[in-house]
């Protein structure tokens, strides 16, 4: 007699939404709750490494993700144009695939299923027992489950109750500003990322459909004026030499008001753990950091295909989040290091060399070497 294994995971953004294609292809019943009417996310670009792509041919969508993104290097400039060298690592190293993140996650919404998606419908409690867990609703129902995986992002009501005074916190003087739009009337022959002044990086990159994506970003950001367009328009002054980086100036000024997205960086502090017997975090909801590294969405992507990799139909649920655990909080506390030792960079040349010693490690220590390991 088969045995049916279920999970209910919280949250319908991209880790959520992996997390339920992983685990319905690893043969566990998967149902996703949403609090939000609708499947979907800022308009802005993603990238993905070369990781969370794998990750992704496991799971089966990796040709139809390659195919809403467009290839893209991870190179620095300093304010006076010149590439920012790292000696000792490769192309390889530098290399993602950028995507708009609302295209990805409508691409994962059909690959679950959307009959196994129910919107509009919040995570209220949780309430574990010896062989299952109860979760009640915001519409006064409950379900229960085998497992609890909570994705629901940096300000999690899961790890509220599973981990109690770990509120996401200001990383604080850091903002970033960001859009994207069509390139019509624009000259944007390549990509570029530039380290500035005053804490300030930003640049602009080509997406698949031909439109562009920019951002810039400031640490110890001193307090804000204006609207959020003059904002992105004080920062970019500082990525170019006497106050000009004319490409990106005009993408800011070409980008509608409302297009614009700026957002103060919150961080989840380290967490003593990340799982219970029938509890478990992924993503941000267990390890959100500063978005300077680019690689959140990739890092809860390899959280996700974990899980679908450790939990199985009948199987050990503790004994798997207990692995899944062992495993996810030794490497999380060494990006958080890696991490901090880019934000701190004392020059341009060290931020762009720390960044590549980042990229390095991620994609040569992946999940691959964690299932090895369970």
């Amino acid at each position: 007699m088969d045995i049916e294994t279920r999970a209910v995971v919280i949250g319908g953004g991209i880790v959520g939404l992996t997390s339920g294609l992983a685990l319905r292809r690893a043969g566990l019943d998967v149902v996703i709750y949403e609090r939000a009417p609708e499947i979907r996310a800022a308009g802005a670009g993603l990238g993905l490494w070369a990781n969370a792509l794998a990750a992704f041919d496991e799971l089966g969508v990796g040709e139809q993700v390659r195919a809403i993104g467009k290839p893209s290097e991870m190179y620095f400039h300093d304010a006076g144009g010149r590439l920012l060298d790292t000696p000792g690592f490769g192309e390889e190293d530098h290399q993602f695939l950028l995507v708009h993140r609302a295209k990805l996650n409508d691409l994962l919404a059909d690959a679950v299923g959307r009959e196994n998606i129910r919107l509009a419908t919040g995570f209220e409690k949780y309430a574990e027992h010896a062989d299952r867990v109860t979760v009640r609703l915001s519409d006064g129902s409950s379900a229960d489950a085998d497992v609890l995986v909570g994705a629901d992002g940096a300000y999690s009501t899961v790890r509220a109750q599973l981990v109690p005074d770990t509120a996401a916190r200001e990383h604080v003087g850091h903002h970033a500003w960001r859009a994207v739009i069509p390139a019509t009337g624009l000259s944007v022959t390549e990509n570029r990322l530039t380290l500035g002044t005053e804490g300030c990086r930003g640049g602009y990159v080509r997406t698949y459909d031909g439109s562009v994506y920019w951002l810039v970003n400031q640490f110890d950001t001193p307090p804000l004026t204006g609207t959020r367009k003059e904002q992105a328009l004080q920062r970019a002054a500082h990525l170019g030499e006497e106050g000009r980086n004319t490409v990106l100036t005009e993408l800011i000024s070409a980008t509608p008001e409302e297009l614009i997205l700026h957002n103060r960086v919150m961080l989840v502090p380290p967490l003593p753990h990340w799982v219970s017997a029938r509890v478990v975090l992924a993503g941000d909801a267990a390890h959100a950091m500063s978005p300077h590294i680019t690689a959140g969405a990739t890092l809860g992507i390899e959280d996700a295909a974990l899980l679908g990799d450790l939990l199985s139909p009948g199987g050990d649920v503790p004994g798997a989040l207990a692995v899944y655990e062992a495993r996810q909080i030794p490497r999380y506390a060494h990006a958080a290091r890696l991490s901090e030792a880019v934000e701190h960079a004392p020059t341009p040349q060290e931020f762009a060399q720390r960044y590549a010693e980042f990229s390095h490690w991620m994609l040569t220590h992946a999940r691959a070497e964690n299932v090895a390991k369970a």
